[in-house]
This record gives structure tokens, sequence and C-alpha cells, in this order.
């Protein structure tokens, strides 16, 4: 096991390569640990570098709904009238607080992505 920290985008490229030759080990072997450590590198060095900011309100909101099949008027309870629901995935009204509590509550959204001003 050889493992360096990675320190440019030459490293990071040895390291991708390097994972793809050991990506099958099994745990508790050698190959396995340097897998495992070789990973975390590889993850703090992508967070470093390449940080994936949170997404708006809205696009969170989309998102869970095509994941658990919803359409807009099943936000009706969450959010208020359809109509109130148009103007909030339009981006013409705000979430309120009270919106907020109950998205994270039904759709688990959590609250810092809600929060956001968009």
């Amino acid at each position: 096991m050889n493992i360096k920290p990675i320190r440019n985008e030459a490293d990071y490229k040895k390291a991708l390569e390097h994972l793809e030759i050991i990506f099958d080990s099994k745990k508790g072997t050698n190959e396995g640990d340097e897998l495992e450590i070789l990973a975390i590198v590889i993850d703090n060095y992508e967070n470093e570098n390449f940080p994936i900011g949170m997404p708006d309100p809205i696009s969170a909101i989309n998102f869970r709904m095509e994941q658990m099949g919803l359409k807009q008027k099943d936000l009706v309870d969450m959010i208020g009238f359809k109509s109130r629901v148009s103007e909030i995935m339009n981006k013409k009204r705000k979430l309120t607080l009270e919106m907020i509590r109950k998205l994270n509550a039904k759709l688990n959204i959590p609250t810092e992505v809600l929060i956001q001003d968009y």
C-alpha cells in the first residue's frame, strides 16, 4: 500500500486509475483496506476542489416529487390552494415558515435547503 496525498490534477487522475484497478477488492484484505483509504483521500480532494452547492428550494422540491411520483396537486395539503402551489413552483411566491416545516416533515427535504433564498 503506497497511498499519497492528492495535491494536483495529475495525482487525482492517478488515484482514480488505481481505484478502478482495486475497485472489486474484498473487505478485510490488504487491497480492500487500500481501497477504503484511497476512496477517503479521493473524496476529500473532490470535496475541496469540486464542491457541490445545495440546490435551490424549488429544484429540491421538484426532485423529491419526481422521486416519490408526486404531482403538484399533491402539494396542496403542504402549501395551500392549487393556485398557491403553482405560484410557489413558478417562483412567483416565497415559501413561508409553515410551508417549509410541512415540506420538511412530509417530503423529508432538509430545512437548510428549503430556507435558502431563490
